[in-house]
Order: C-alpha cells, then structure tokens, then sequence
C-alpha cells in the first residue's frame, strides 16, 4: 500500500472518530436537559400539592391539574384517596384551630379595659383620682348646698375618685338630687358619689325623712334574723340610688366587745360569727340595688369607748384576741370578695408597736390585711381629718403615709390641696413609685368599669 493511501484512511478513521465522540456528547447533553426538565417538573407538581395541603384544600387545583386530571383518577387507588381525604380532613381541622379567636375571661376583659384607661391619664388627675372629698375640701366653698360653677372649675382643675356627702349638704330631697347629678355630670372620670349611711340614728337622710327609717345595727342583731340586715340594705340602697348615689360607706363590721363601746348602736353585736353573717347580709342588699358598700372600720373599733375624731383612741387588745374575734368578721368577708373596707384611725399597739392610727400602719394594711387575711380589694382610709391623725401629721405627710401603708384611697384630709401637692410631688421625686400609684386607680377602676364590660 502507497504511503498516500494510508494516509488516507488514517485521516479517515480520524474523522469518524471524531463524529462518533461529537454524537455522544451530544447525546449526554440531551439526557441532562431531559433530565433537569424531568426534575423541576416533579418540584413544581411537590410544590403544589404542598401548597394545597398547607391551605387546607380539600381538592386539587382544577386550572393546574386540568389537563392530566383523567390520569390521575386512573391511577389513584381507593386507599389512596381515604388517606388523601383523612388528611385533607385533618388539615381542616388545623387551619380552623390556629384561626379560631382566643376567648378572654371577664377579668381579663376588665384589666384590658382598666389598664387603657390608666394608661392615658396624666398624673396630676391620677393622684386626684385616689381622694374621696367633701363638697367643702374641693371647693372651699362652705357650706356646698348646690353644685353650680365653683363645683365645675374645681372638679376641672382636681379630677378627684369621689365625693362624700354629708348633712350640711342637705336641704331638701329636690335640690340634694340635683346637686349629685350635676357632680357627676361636671366630673371627666367616672366618680363615687358617697354617703355615710348606716341604719337608726346613723343614717342621715332617712334621719332628715329623705329616705324611710331602719332599726339600729344592736336591734337588728338582736333576735339572729340576718334577714333583717339583708332588708335593712335594700331599704337604704333603694333611697341612695334614687338620690343619685353609688356607694354608701356602711356597714359598720365591728364588734361591740367592750362596756360602752364607741360602736354599740352602731355594730350587730358582740359575737364574730353572728356580725358576720348581719354585715354579709346588709352588703348583699345594697349590692342588689346597685350601691356600693364599704365596709369599716378594720381592724375592728367596738373595743374603744372614744371616737378617733376627738383625739387619738387606743385598743388594749391583744394580737391573739383580735385573731380570734375581730379578724373572724373581716375574713369571712374577704372571702366573700367585698369590694371595699375602711381602714380605721384607732391606734392598736400589739399589732402595730405604737400608737399610730391603723390606716397609716403597713403592718396593719399590708401586713394584715393584704397578706395574711389575703385581702386584693379596694382599701380606704376612715377620715383623714379625724384628731387622731391630723393632731399628729400634716395634710400631705398623712396622706403619704396612708398610700405607703397600702390604702388606695384617701377620705378627707385636713387640707385637700396640701395633700394632694405633697402626694403628686412625692411621685415627682421618687418618694412613691408611679406603680404605686397605677396599683390604687386599677382597683378604683375596676370597681368603676366593672359594668362595662360582658
């Protein structure tokens, strides 16, 4: 063979060579393609039925799965489609779980409520919001028969929690309805319109033939028919909430345990379980008529034969006695959950060390009260003005001391202004914490708010 010829076939057989590598090359890209396509196919069709399932789908997408929706049904077995519909059922169920809107309790309804309310206050109004006042200590107007422009101005400048109304307040039941229904007009917050009415000689208006007259606290006790409590609180409730009132400062939960006790009309008598059952009862009937009761004067008064509005008073009573007495009363009506009590102004050394009125004593309020009779109500202070603390503490120092000691609200300081500038600058400077302050109006406020809310 001729060296051209070999040549020839050489250059040949490198042609061929080189065709066959280019055809499976090409053949190899193809496959990649057809592959890649095969897989992103697979991917969007995952997807879908992913998508499907999260939404809580009972059926496929018709416009997706319209044009092989023949060979799907072909293919899918009876068990297969039990499966597919259990799950679809069970991711239903799912769905509407995760959607359904969290039911709130009325409680946590009212805090809602309480708390946007507070939230939005200035302080100069929230610290006005912790007095209950007369008509004279807002105004300084004497005596306030009417509640006319200086009544609007001071409730304007001094947005207080409450008024409490006394005798010389009174002239007759037409002007005495109007005036309360002013106040409550002129007033930006809801506000307590109060009244210290108790039963006998205790209760003003009945007393002033405003409202109709009641046996005294010693003669309803007497025969052991809490029922008559319970009609004597629907009896006073009845004329209070015609005048315009909401809240009576009754009933007395003391004990006339002494000879000649300052509460011996005043209280059902002498035995604990007896005078808790006749305060329970009496409360029940104001409640009923929609007033609100206060009950007084914890730690319990009937032991002292002076009243703390002539001077300072004190309890000879020991820590255990009033363990097992006085304490006896005021449990029973902690566990009711009443809504108020008055802190009284006596002194009580075995609980408190000194001499000093109980509404100014922590140990008394918090201590006692609060935490081991596990009080969470409101707390007031009985009347700042009495001798008892004002013969010993100024305006705004009492007023101070009640709000450390854990009262929530302050009843008639000697001076409203002195203590409402000493307990507002007292916040300013970090002498009482605005926490504090926020605790005493969310019990105030869910005493106010607690018919707005279902």
């Amino acid at each position: 063979m001729s060296d051209d010829k070999k040549k020839q076939e050489k250059l040949a057989d490198r042609r061929e060579a080189r065709r066959k590598r280019r055809i499976r090359n090409q053949i190899l890209a193809y496959s990649v393609v057809i592959l890649f396509i095969i897989a992103l196919a697979v991917g969007v069709v995952t997807l879908v039925n992913f998508v499907s399932k999260g939404n809580g789908a009972s059926k496929v997408n018709p416009t997706i799965a319209s044009q092989s929706s023949q060979e799907t049904e072909e293919s899918t077995s009876e068990e297969e489609t039990t499966v597919s519909l259990v799950e679809e059922s069970q991711s239903t169920e799912e769905s509407e779980t995760q959607d359904e809107p969290v039911v709130l309790t009325y409680e946590q309804k009212l805090d809602q409520v309480v708390n946007a309310a507070i939230e939005v206050m200035p302080l100069e109004d929230k610290v006005a919001g912790l007095f209950m006042v007369t008509p004279e200590l807002l105004t300084g107007v004497k005596p306030v028969t009417r509640a006319g422009d200086s009544t609007k101005n001071a409730l304007s400048k001094y947005a207080v929690g409450g008024i409490l109304y006394t005798k010389q307040n009174v002239k007759n039941k037409d002007s005495f309805e109007k005036m309360i229904s002013n106040t409550e007009l002129y007033s930006k917050y809801p506000i307590f319109l109060a009244m210290e009415e108790e039963t006998g000689k205790a209760a003003v208006l009945a007393n002033m033939n405003i409202g109709s007259k009641t046996d005294n606290a010693k003669e309803l006790g007497a025969d052991g028919d809490t029922q008559k409590a319970y009609l004597a609180g629907i009896t006073v409730s009845t004329y209070l909430k015609e005048l315009g009132l909401n809240m009576d400062l009754a009933p007395v939960a003391d004990l006339a345990n002494v000879e000649k006790s300052v509460m011996e009309d005043r209280s059902f008598g002498s035995d604990a379980e007896k005078v808790a059952g006749f305060a329970s009862s009496m409360i029940r009937g104001l409640q009923e008529q929609e007033i609100l009761p206060c009950v007084k004067h914890f730690p319990g008064m009937g032991s002292v034969t002076a009243d703390p509005a002539t001077g300072i008073v004190v309890s000879e009573r020991t820590e255990e006695e009033f363990w097992a007495e006085e304490f006896v009363v005021f449990q029973k009506l902690v566990d009711e959950k009443v809504p108020v009590i008055m802190v009284g102004n006596m002194g009580a050394p075995a609980l408190t060390g000194d001499n000093m009125a109980c509404s100014l004593s922590d140990r008394v309020v918090t201590g006692i009260l609060r935490t081991e009779l596990g009080y969470n109500g409101l707390v007031i202070t009985d009347m700042l003005n009495d001798k008892a603390v004002a013969d010993y503490h100024s305006a705004d120092e009492a007023a101070i001391l009640a709000l450390k000691a854990g009262c929530d609200m302050l009843l008639c300081p000697e001076n409203f202004e002195q203590a409402y500038n000493g307990v507002l600058q007292a916040v300013q400077n970090g002498t009482i914490s605005q926490e504090r302050i926020d605790d005493a109006l969310r019990r105030i406020y869910r005493i106010k708010f607690a018919d707005r809310v279902e």
